[in-house]
C-alpha cells in the first residue's frame, strides 16, 4: 500500500505539471530515482505505475489536484517557495546605474512574435534594472524585400505597451536618411568607404578570390562625384554602391568591402514616399543609430555576431567606443510558427485568419489565446542570455501562465456538443449554487437549476460513461445511473445526493447544463484550428477579453460576446 501511495504522489505530480495528463516514463523515473528501495523490484512496479497512471488521467483536472492535496500537501507549500524564488537576470557587464541605454529595433514588416520578445524584453528589463533609458528603434530602411508596413509601427507599439514596456524614446530610420548620407560621405572623402559600379556577379568573382574592386583606390573626389551621381539619380538601382573599406583577406568572404548603402528605384516607401533613392542597409544604419542615440548595451541573436564584426569597421574608423554586447541564440516554441514570411504567406493563401491567429506565435495571437504578458516576461527572463538556441514546449509557457491565471479565472460549465440528459426519479426543483472560485467564496456563486420533466445538458465526449448501468456524478449536482442511450437522448434515474457515494464507488463526474447560451471554442491542435461547438451556462456573465476555466475542458480567453454567442479561444489544460 505505501509503495502504491508513492506512485499515486508522482503520478499526480506529474499530471498537474503537464496539463492532466501523467507520463508513465517520468513517473517510473522518478519513483525508482528518489526511492533506491523501489529498485529491485523495477519489473513488479512498472505495470502498477502504468495501472495508476491510467487512473490519475482519467481523472478530472480538479479531483487530480483535490487527490494531490489529500495525500501530498506539501507539494502545494514547496510549489509556492520556489515561485516566490524569482529567477532574476545575471548582472551586466561594464554597467553603471543611470547610465545604461538599451534598444530594440524591429523591422515593421510584421507582427512582433515571440522570437523578437527575446531581445526586446532582455533589453527593457536591464534598462530598468539599472536605471537607464530603453530605446524604440524602427528599422525601416529595407523597402523592397522586408517592405514595412504602417500597421505595424502602431502593432508593435501596442505589443509593447501591453507587454509592460516603458519606452523612452521612438525614433524611425527612414526619417533619419540625412544623418546617414553625412556620415557616408565622411567616410568617402577619408579614403575609408567607395562607391562601386561593378556588376554585382564581377565584385563577388573579386571578393572572393581577396581581390581589390578596380574602384576602391580611386581618389576621394572621383568617388564623391560617384556618390553625387547616386543621390541625383543618375546611377539606376544596380548600377551603384557604397562599399565600406575592409579586410580584403578576411577568412569571411562577407566581410569584405560589405555593402553599406544602394540604389532602390521608385521605393514608395510607406512614410517618405520617393523623396530618397538612396536607402542605407542594416549595418550602417545600425551602427550609425547605435553611436548617435548613445546605446551602451545590445542584446541580439547569435546569428547577428557576422554583423558586429562588420560594423566594428565604422566604429574604428570615427574612433568610436563600439557598445556591450550581449549574444543570445534563437528562440522557438514547438509546433508553433514565427517566420514572418511563413505568416504572411499564410495569411495570404487563407489558412491563417490574420496576424493573431491563435496557431501563430506573434504577441497578439498569444494575447489573443490568453497567454499573459507577466506569463511571456517571466519565460524569457527564465530562458535568460543562454547562447545557444532554445526550443520550449507550449506546456513550458502554459504552466507561467496556468500559475498566474489559476487564481483569477472564475469557472464555468461547457458543454460540447450537447446531449439531453432526461432524468426520473427525483421530482423537486434542485439549485446548485456553485462558487466562481473554488478559493474565492467572496466572489460570490452561479446558479444552475434543475427543473423536474425537463432534460438537462452533457456531453458528447463523455459517451463513453453513459452505458445503460453504470453511474455517474453529476457534478455539484447528484448521482444518476444510465437507463438507455438512444437517439434521442439518454434516459437516466436518480440514484442519491451524497458525492462520497460517488467517491467511494470512483464514478466519473461529468458537467452539466439546463439553461444554455451557445458558445464556440476555437481549439489550436498544431497547424490546424478545431472548432468545439457547444453550450454555456445560461447566466454566465462573460465578457471579451475575459480569461475563465470551462471546467473539465480548459483555461480560455472571452474572444466575442454577440447577440447572445459566445465565442471563446483555448488557451491550455
Amino acid at each position: 500500500m505505501e509503495t502504491e501511495m508513492v506512485i499515486w504522489k508522482y503520478a499526480l505530480i506529474n499530471a498537474y505539471r503537464h496539463g492532466g495528463k501523467a507520463n508513465p516514463k517520468a513517473v517510473i523515473g522518478k519513483a525508482l530515482g528518489e526511492n533506491p528501495e523501489l529498485r529491485p523490484r523495477a519489473k513488479e512496479i512498472i505495470p502498477l505505475v502504468n495501472e495508476i497512471v491510467e487512473k490519475v488521467n482519467a481523472l478530472p483536472s480538479e479531483e487530480q489536484e483535490a487527490k494531490l492535496r489529500e495525500i501530498y500537501p506539501e507539494f502545494f507549500d514547496e510549489k509556492k517557495t520556489k515561485t516566490e524564488e524569482k529567477k532574476g537576470l545575471p548582472p551586466l557587464s561594464k554597467a553603471e546605474k543611470g547610465k545604461v541605454v538599451t534598444r530594440f529595433a524591429p523591422n515593421p514588416d510584421g507582427a512582433f512574435h515571440l522570437g523578437n520578445a527575446r531581445a526586446a524584453i532582455l533589453s527593457h528589463e536591464y534598462a530598468r534594472l539599472y536605471g537607464g533609458r530603453f530605446i524604440l528603434r524602427f528599422d525601416d530602411t529595407d523597402p523592397k524585400v522586408k517592405r514595412p508596413e504602417p500597421k505595424f509601427y502602431e502593432w508593435i507599439k501596442e505589443d509593447l505597451e501591453w507587454l509592460g514596456f516603458k519606452v523612452d524614446e521612438v525614433h524611425i530610420a527612414s526619417d533619419r536618411l540625412e544623418i546617414y548620407y553625412r556620415y557616408a560621405e565622411e567616410l568617402i572623402k577619408g579614403g575609408k568607404a567607395y562607391v562601386c559600379t561593378c556588376p554585382p556577379e564581377k565584385f563577388r568573382e573579386l571578393r572572393d578570390r581577396g581581390i581589390a574592386c578596380p574602384h576602391r583606390e580611386e581618389p576621394p573626389e572621383v568617388q564623391l562625384e560617384r556618390w553625387r551621381k547616386m543621390l541625383n539619380g543618375e546611377y539606376r538601382e544596380g548600377e551603384a554602391v557604397v562599399r565600406i573599406k575592409t579586410d580584403l583577406k578576411h577568412p569571411n568572404p562577407a566581410v569584405r568591402d560589405w555593402p553599406a548603402l544602394r540604389i532602390i528605384d521608385n521605393a514608395d516607401h510607406p512614410r517618405v514616399g520617393d523623396r530618397y533613392r538612396v536607402w542605407p542597409l542594416y549595418n550602417f544604419a545600425s551602427a550609425i543609430d547605435d553611436h548617435e542615440l548613445g546605446v551602451t548595451h545590445i542584446f541580439r541573436g547569435q546569428e547577428h555576431a557576422e554583423n558586429e564584426t562588420r560594423q566594428r569597421y565604422l566604429y574604428d574608423y570615427f574612433g568610436w567606443e563600439y557598445p556591450q554586447t550581449v549574444h543570445h541564440g534563437r528562440l522557438s516554441i514547438e509546433g508553433v510558427i514565427l517566420s514572418k514570411s511563413k505568416t504572411r504567406k499564410g495569411i495570404e493563401e487563407g489558412r491563417y485568419l490574420g496576424w493573431d491567429d491563435p496557431r501563430l506565435g506573434t504577441i497578439r495571437a498569444l494575447r489573443r489565446r490568453g497567454i499573459r504578458p507577466e506569463a511571456i516576461r517571466e519565460l524569457i527572463i527564465e530562458v535568460g542570455l543562454k547562447r545557444s538556441d532554445t526550443t520550449i514546449s507550449w506546456d513550458n509557457l502554459a504552466a507561467i501562465n496556468r500559475k498566474i491565471i489559476e487564481p483569477i479565472a472564475n469557472r464555468y460549465f461547457f458543454v460540447a456538443d450537447p446531449i439531453p440528459m432526461y432524468i426520473e426519479g427525483y421530482d423537486e426543483e434542485f439549485i446548485a449554487e456553485i462558487p466562481l472560485h473554488p478559493d474565492h467564496p467572496e466572489r460570490g456563486v452561479r446558479k444552475l437549476k434543475f427543473v423536474p420533466g425537463k432534460p438537462i445538458y452533457v456531453s458528447k465526449d463523455d459517451m463513453e460513461l453513459f452505458k445503460p448501468g453504470n453511474f455517474v456524478r453529476l457534478k455539484d449536482l447528484f448521482n444518476v445511473e444510465i437507463v438507455e442511450v438512444s437517439d434521442g437522448g439518454i434516459k437516466a434515474r436518480f440514484h442519491s445526493v451524497d458525492y462520497e457515494v460517488a467517491r467511494e464507488n470512483r464514478w466519473r463526474m461529468v458537467h452539466w447544463i439546463t439553461a444554455r447560451k451557445p458558445c464556440e471554442v476555437l481549439v489550436p491542435e498544431g497547424d490546424e484550428l478545431v472548432v468545439r461547438k457547444g453550450i454555456l451556462e445560461g447566466d454566465a456573465d462573460v465578457k471579451a477579453d475575459d480569461i475563465v476555466q470551462f471546467e473539465r475542458f480548459g483555461f480560455v480567453r472571452i474572444d466575442e460576446v454577440k447577440d447572445g454567442k459566445v465565442r471563446a479561444i483555448f488557451a491550455h489544460r
